[in-house]
């Protein structure tokens, strides 16, 4: 049996929503990995090397909004010195989505405890805030 690319990209998503904020290129590759070999033996991903390729993060967060959601998560950036390279936000009467790319590269923190921080602030104002990173999309893409 030869599983099509969709199929693969299918196991690839499954696991991303199954590993929830753990999901990160080797987390995935190594889940789709197993997921494969156990349909068909003859099926072999792509090798190479799953290093970061940029350092450019997607944080999504939504939630109900109120004064200071940007102030705050923003500021949380900021602390980790992180560089916001594009924002998009927008309301939706009570509601608001907001996504922002940005650049870690410089940033003392690991993505795990940017995301730790960003957690604390999504607790504290009663909001979702998810992390991912560029690369997780790009070698998804891959598969």
């Amino acid at each position: 049996m030869n599983l099509t690319e969709e199929e693969i990209r299918n196991i690839a998503l499954k696991a991303i929503n199954e590993l929830g904020n753990k999901a990160n290129a080797d987390t995935v590759k190594a889940v789709v990995e197993k997921a494969v070999s156990a349909i068909d033996e003859n099926v072999k991903l792509p090798s190479g090397n799953l290093k970061k390729t940029s350092g450019r993060v997607i944080l999504t967060s939504f939630g109900m909004n109120h004064p200071g959601i940007v102030a705050k998560v923003t500021t949380a950036l900021s602390n980790a010195k992180c560089d916001i390279r594009d924002m998009s936000q927008k309301i939706m009467d009570e509601f608001y989505t907001m996504i922002i790319i940005i650049d870690i590269s410089n940033s003392p923190l690991e993505l795990s405890e940017i995301q730790n921080e960003l957690t604390k602030v999504a607790d504290e104002l009663k909001i979702k805030i998810y992390l991912q990173h560029e690369d997780l999309f790009r070698h998804m893409h891959r598969v």
